[in-house]
C-alpha cells in the first residue's frame, strides 16, 4: 500500500507531501492545480520513463520519494533476489538533475532505473484515459484474457516451443541453399582451410619469432657482452679472472679460520661462490659459441613472421583467433558436405516441434476461449450496473498462424444499443462509454490482481449524472480489496472517499506553488459543494453536499457489510 509520497521541484510543485490511506483516496482540485503532476511524480518514483523537462523552472534537480507498507510476497521475493534488506517499509527514491542524469534507491540501496521499474510494477497499477487507447488496439486484447485466466505458464510453454520451431526453420533454410551457392561456399572454405592448415600455426610462435629476429639483429653486441663477461670470470693467460680470485680468497680465509673459527663460514661461502663463477663462465662460453648464427636462418624467421602477419589480416590478429577461424571453417565445410543428413534431421525436428507447438497453442486457445466467455459475461454485468443495460460485450476469437503470442486473434466487440450488431470499440464507443468499459474491465480483473494499489486518473471522463454515481460506487467496491487513488472532477465519486485530498495552486512572487490539503468533514463538504457549483458556494449547496456525504457513508457501510467487514 502507498503510504506517503514526497515531491520536490516537479513542474509547478516546489514541495508537497501526501499521506494516503487504505480504501478510496480521492484527489480533487481545479484544472491545472497539479493533480496529474502528482501522478507524473509517482510514475517517476516507480521508474517509468521521464525526462529533465519535469524539473521545476529555475531548479537543478527534482526528486520523489514513495513509501509503501504491507508489500506482498512477490515484492519481498524480488527484494531478496536483489539482496535488498526487507524492512517494515519499502522506500523508493529517484532524483533527476538538470543535465538529465538519474539516480535511484530502494531502501537506501542504489539501483538502476530498470530495477526500480521492475519493483514499481509490482506495487502500483496506474489506469488513465490513455488506457482506453489499448481498447482500440485488437493486437493487445489477448493480454486481458491471459491476465484473467492466469495464462503465464501456458504462454511461456508455448513461447519456448514457438521459438525453438522458428530457430529450426532458420537453420533448415540456411542449409537448403541452392547447389551452386553451396559449391561456391565449399570452394572458398576449402581454400581457407588449406591455407591455414599448411601454415601449421602454433600459439606463441609470433612472439618467439620476434624475439629471435631481434637477437639476430643485435647478435654482435650480445656476443661482445658475453665474451667480456666470460673474460671477467675466467681470466686470460696474463691475468686471472674473478673465479680464480674467489678461489684464492677462499684458501686464505680457510687458513685464517684455524685461529678464528667464525671465519669458517665465510671461507665456505667464498669457495661456493668460486664454483658458481666457474659454472657461469662455462655457461657464457657455451652461449657465445651458439650465437654464431646462419644468415639464412634470419631470412627464414622473417619470412615466417611475414606469413603470420598476412594470415592475421585475413583470419584474425592473434594465433588463437586464426585457429578459431580454422575450426569454424572446418565445421562449416563439414556441414555443407553432410547437409543432406542435417536437413533430414532438422525436418524431423521441425515435425516434432510443430506438433508440440500446435498442442500448446491449442491449450492456450482453449484457456482463452473459456476466459473470454467468463470475461464477456462479467463485463456485461458490470456495464449493466453502470447504466449500460442493453450493452453486448463480445470477445471474438479467430485462428491465426503461429506467432509469438499464440495462434489467436482476439478482439473486443461492443453493441451499446439493443438491435445493433457488435462492432469494434473504436467505431462505436463514446468517451463516456469507454470510461465505463475500462472501469468494468479493471473491476473484473482486479479480483486476481496481486498489485495492492490502483491509480485511476480521470477515468470518469465523459461520465455524468446517474452514470457518474454508479462509477463512484464501482470504484468504492474495488477499494474494499485494493487501495484506490482516484483523480476526479465528479462530486458523485468524491463523496465516497475514505480520504479526500484537495490540490490547489497559488502565485507568489511571480511563481506558481501547489498545495495539498487533507480535508476534514467540513472541508470535504465545502469541496463537494465547489465541485458542483463552482467558486460561489451557497449555504444550501453546503447543506446538499453534507447530505450527499451522509448518503455515501450509508452506501459504504452497506458495501463493507456485504463484504463481511464491520462498518
Amino acid at each position: 500500500m502507498l503510504c506517503e509520497l514526497t515531491i520536490e521541484n516537479v513542474a509547478i510543485i516546489e514541495s508537497a507531501s501526501l499521506r494516503l490511506h487504505p480504501g478510496l483516496n480521492v484527489l480533487t482540485g481545479e484544472t491545472g492545480a497539479g493533480k496529474s503532476i502528482i501522478l507524473d511524480a509517482l510514475c517517476m518514483a516507480l521508474g517509468q520513463r521521464t525526462s529533465r523537462e519535469i524539473l521545476r523552472s529555475g531548479t537543478d534537480r527534482a526528486q520523489v520519494t514513495a513509501v509503501f507498507s504491507d508489500c506482498g510476497a512477490r515484492v519481498r521475493e524480488t527484494l531478496r533476489e536483489l539482496e535488498i534488506d526487507e524492512e517494515d517499509e519499502l522506500i523508493l527514491f529517484r532524483r533527476i538533475t538538470a543535465d538529465g542524469r538519474s539516480s535511484c534507491r530502494v531502501n537506501g540501496v542504489p539501483v538502476s532505473v530498470s530495477v526500480l521499474r521492475e519493483i514499481g510494477a509490482q506495487l502500483v497499477n496506474i489506469h488513465g484515459q490513455h488506457d482506453s487507447q489499448a481498447l482500440f488496439s485488437p493486437e493487445k486484447h489477448y493480454l486481458y484474457l491471459d491476465a484473467l485466466a492466469g495464462n503465464g505458464a501456458l504462454l511461456n510453454s508455448y513461447a519456448q516451443s514457438f521459438q525453438a520451431l522458428q530457430q529450426a526453420k532458420r537453420d533448415l533454410a540456411a542449409l537448403e541453399t541452392d547447389e551452386s551457392e553451396k559449391e561456391r561456399m565449399l570452394d572458398m572454405l576449402t581454400y581457407q582451410i588449406e591455407e591455414l592448415e599448411n601454415a601449421d600455426i602454433r600459439i606463441g610462435e609470433r612472439e618467439e619469432l620476434q624475439q629471435k629476429i631481434a637477437l639476430f639483429r643485435n647478435s654482435a653486441d650480445v656476443l661482445t657482452a658475453l665474451n667480456a663477461a666470460y673474460t671477467a670470470l675466467h681470466g686470460t693467460d696474463a691475468e686471472e679472472g674473478g673465479a680464480a680470485l674467489l678461489e684464492e680468497a677462499a684458501r686464505y680465509v680457510s687458513a685464517a679460520a684455524a685461529y678464528f673459527p667464525h671465519l669458517q663460514s665465510a671461507a665456505e661461502a667464498l669457495e661456493s661462490a668460486a664454483l658458481d663463477a666457474k659454472e657461469y663462465a662455462s655457461d657464457l662460453r657455451d652461449t657465445a659459441e651458439q650465437l654464431e648464427l646462419d644468415p639464412r636462418e634470419l631470412q627464414r624467421a622473417e619470412d615466417r613472421l611475414d606469413l603470420l602477419y598476412r594470415l592475421g589480416r585475413k583470419y584474425g590478429e592473434t594465433e588463437e583467433e586464426m585457429l578459431a577461424f580454422l575450426e569454424s571453417a572446418q565445421t562449416k565445410a563439414r556441414n555443407i558436405l553432410h547437409a543432406d543428413e542435417q536437413i533430414a534431421a532438422l525436418r524431423t525436428k521441425i515435425d516434432i516441434l510443430t506438433k508440440q507447438t500446435q498442442e500448446r497453442a491449442a491449450a492456450l486457445s482453449e484457456s482463452r476461449r473459456l476466459a473470454g466467455e467468463r470475461f464477456s459475461a462479467d463485463v456485461c454485468r458490470e456495464l449493466s450496473f453502470l447504466d449500460m443495460p442493453h450493452v453486448r460485450f463480445v470477445v471474438r476469437q479467430e485462428k491465426t498462424p503461429f506467432n509469438a503470442a499464440g495462434a489467436d486473434r482476439i478482439e473486443f466487440l461492443l453493441s451499446a444499443n439493443a438491435g445493433e450488431e457488435p462492432r469494434p470499440l473504436s467505431r462505436i464507443a463514446s468517451g463516456g462509454e469507454l470510461s465505463r468499459i475500462m472501469l468494468s474491465i479493471k473491476n473484473v480483473l482486479s479480483s486476481g490482481d496481486p498489485v495492492d494499489t490502483l491509480i485511476f486518473d480521470e477515468i470518469d471522463a465523459g461520465v455524468s449524472g446517474r452514470a457518474a454515481h454508479k462509477v463512484g460506487q464501482k470504484l468504492y467496491e474495488v477499494s474494499v480489496d485494493h487501495q484506490v487513488v482516484c483523480v476526479t472532477h465528479l462530486s458523485q465519486i468524491a463523496v465516497l472517499a475514505d480520504a479526500h485530498l484537495r490540490i490547489s495552486k497559488s502565485v507568489r512572487d511571480e511563481k506558481t506553488y501547489t498545495k495539498v490539503d487533507v480535508l476534514d468533514a467540513d472541508g470535504r463538504a465545502e469541496e463537494i459543494a465547489r465541485i458542483g457549483a463552482g467558486s460561489d458556494v451557497t449555504a444550501l449547496q453546503l447543506e446538499n453536499a453534507r447530505a450527499l456525504l451522509h448518503d455515501a457513508d450509508a452506501f459504504k457501510q452497506t458495501v463493507r457489510c456485504a463484504k463481511g467487514e464491520t462498518p
